[in-house]
C-alpha cells in the first residue's frame, strides 16, 4: 500500500450532446464530461481496524470492522494481472448478505454500498487498509447526468492510488494532476465493473467520460475520444419530472416498428446531427466563431424537434424550450427524455441578464438550474488546499 495521508479525487459527470435514442439502433452519439463534480476524500481510519464511508448526499454512513471484511477475502480474488474483473451473481449475492440488503433491493444507498464494496475488495487484496472515505457531489441522482458513474470512477482511481498500481504525483506546485493514458484505461475499467453493480448491463459511455473528459463519440458499443473539443458554457436544467428510460426506449422501439419508413429517416437525420456537431466541435481550432454558435444552436433546435417526433419530448421540456428561446437561446433535452435534464447553449456574447432572467423563470417553473460547462476535464486528482470552499466544507464532515 502506498504511504498516503489524505488524498483527494474529483471525475465529472456527463451529458448527451445529440444522439440520445438513436444511438439504440446503431446511430452515433456524442457525450461530453459535465462539470458537476463528483469529489472524494480518502484518509486513513484512526485506529486502522474499520471502513468508513460517508456520503452526504444521500444521508449515508455507515462502518465495517476490517476482520469482519478480511473473511470476505477469499471470494474476491484478483486477477493475475491486477486487471479489472466482472462482478459475478455469487459474489454480489455475498455482499448483499454481508451489507444486510434484500435481493431485488435497488435503492439508491444500497446501489452505492455494493459497489464500493466490490471495488473496495476486489482492488484491495490480500490486506485490507483501514480507511475513512467521504464522497460527495454537485450531480442529482438519478436524473441521468452519469452520477453512478462519477461515484465508481472516483472510488477507482483511489483505491487504485491507494495500493500503488497506478502513481501518486505529488501536488505541492500544482493544484490538480491527472494519470497517464495507460492509469486512466486501468481506472476505467474498474469503473466500469462498479457500474456494472450499479446499473447491470450499463454501455460503458458514462465511466469514459468520467475518465478521460472531454467529449466521447459512441457507436455500436464503440468508444472514441473526440480531440481538441471547446469548452461549451451551458445551463443545465433539471424539471424533476421523473420518468422511465425503459419505457421511452421501448416506446421509440414500438413506434419504429409500426412506422419504419418514417421513424427510419428521423434516426438517420439524428445521426447526422451527431456527425455535423462532431465536425463543427474539432474544426474550430482557434475556438469557436459566431458561425460556428449559430451551427450549433441549429442543430438543437433540428434535434429537439427529431426527440418530440419520436416520442420523448415532454410539456415540462416544451416549456423549458420556451423560455429560453424567449430569451434568445436554445434547448433540448439530453439523456432519456419524457421530463429530465435539458441543456442550453449559451454564447459568449449573451447578455448576463438574459441568462439571469432565463434562470430565474426556469426556477419559478420549479426546475433546478446551473450554469456550468461541458467538455470537462475527466477524473483528477486534487491538492487539498484547490478544493472549492463548498466542496473542502462538505468532504470534512464526517
Amino acid at each position: 500500500m502506498a504511504a498516503i495521508l489524505e488524498l483527494f479525487v474529483s471525475a465529472p459527470g456527463k451529458v448527451i450532446l445529440h444522439g440520445e435514442h438513436a444511438v439504440v439502433h446503431g446511430k452515433v452519439a456524442l457525450a461530453a464530461g459535465l462539470n458537476l463534480r463528483t469529489f472524494l476524500r480518502l484518509k486513513p481510519s484512526k485506529d486502522n481496524g474499520t471502513v468508513v464511508v460517508n456520503l452526504p448526499n444521500i444521508g449515508t454512513k455507515l462502518s465495517w470492522n476490517i476482520s469482519d471484511l478480511q473473511a470476505l477475502v477469499p471470494s474476491f480474488q484478483e486477477s493475475p494481472d491486477h486487471g479489472p474483473v466482472s462482478p459475478s451473481p455469487e459474489q454480489l449475492d455475498i455482499l448483499k448478505t454481508f451489507a444486510g440488503i434484500s435481493n431485488g433491493t435497488r435503492d439508491t444507498e444500497s446501489l452505492a454500498v455494493l459497489a464500493f464494496l466490490y471495488l473496495y475488495l476486489s482492488i484491495c487484496g490480500q490486506k485490507l487498509p483501514g480507511l475513512e472515505i467521504v464522497v460527495w457531489s454537485q450531480l442529482p441522482t438519478g436524473a441521468g447526468l452519469g452520477s453512478s458513474a462519477a461515484y465508481s470512477v472516483s472510488l477507482a482511481a483511489a483505491f487504485l492510488t491507494l495500493t500503488g498500481m497506478i502513481s501518486s504525483p505529488a501536488l505541492e506546485d500544482i493544484d490538480t494532476t491527472r494519470w497517464t493514458q495507460t492509469e486512466l484505461t486501468l481506472i476505467n475499467g474498474w469503473a466500469f465493473q462498479g457500474e456494472k453493480v450499479i446499473h447491470g448491463n450499463p454501455s460503458g459511455v458514462d465511466n469514459a467520460v468520467g475518465t478521460w473528459g472531454g467529449a466521447l463519440r459512441y457507436q455500436a458499443g464503440q468508444i472514441t475520444p473526440i480531440e481538441r473539443v471547446p469548452v461549451l458554457q451551458i445551463l443545465l436544467t433539471n424539471t424533476r419530472v421523473p420518468r422511465s428510460t425503459k419505457t421511452l426506449v421501448a416506446g421509440v422501439k414500438d413506434k419504429l416498428l409500426k412506422y419504419p419508413d418514417i421513424m427510419e429517416p428521423v434516426l438517420s437525420s439524428i445521426n447526422a446531427i451527431s456527425e455535423e456537431c462532431q465536425r463543427v466541435l474539432q474544426s474550430a481550432e482557434n475556438g469557436l466563431s459566431k458561425e460556428h454558435y449559430s451551427l450549433l444552436e441549429e442543430l438543437i433546435d433540428i434535434n429537439q424537434h427529431h426527440l418530440n417526433v419520436i416520442g420523448v419530448g415532454h410539456p415540462s421540456l416544451d416549456r423549458l424550450c420556451q423560455v429560453t428561446a424567449s430569451h434568445g437561446l436554445h434547448s433540448k433535452l439530453t439523456g432519456a427524455g419524457g421530463g429530465g435534464c435539458a441543456i442550453t447553449l449559451l454564447r459568449p456574447d449573451i447578455e448576463p441578464t438574459a441568462i439571469a432572467a432565463a434562470k430565474q423563470q426556469l426556477s419559478d417553473c420549479g426546475y433546478g438550474c446551473w450554469e456550468t460547462s461541458i467538455g470537462a476535464p475527466g477524473v483528477s486528482l486534487h491538492s487539498s488546499s484547490s478544493l472549492p470552499e463548498d466542496v473542502s466544507k462538505s468532504l470534512k464532515t464526517t
